[in-house]
Parts: C-alpha cells; structure tokens; sequence
C-alpha cells in the first residue's frame, strides 16, 4: 500500500519558524521539526496525514 504524501507548502497549517534547528512547524499538530511535517508524522504514525 502506498501512502501518499502531502505538500506542506500548501497546507494552511505549514509554517515557519524563527529557530535555526526546526525551522518549519505545524499548527495542527503543534511541532516544529527540521524536515517536512508531513514527513514527520509519515515516521510517526505510518499512514497519510488527516483532512483538514
């Protein structure tokens, strides 16, 4: 099964931050991370992300 991935850029969540080692974030979730957010909850939880 492939999972899809989705475009943080077009996400209204994405954002990004002041810090130097997580420089994007993720309202809806509430993390920053130094990779894509998107890619971060692939890692975590092992399926797709949400609608929103």
């Amino acid at each position: 099964m492939k999972v899809e991935r989705k475009d943080c850029f077009k996400c209204q969540y994405f954002y990004v931050t002041w810090d130097p080692h997580f420089p994007k974030g993720c309202k809806a979730f509430g993390f920053k991370t130094r990779q894509l957010p998107s890619v971060e909850v692939m890692k975590s939880f092992g399926t797709g992300l949400p609608s929103f």
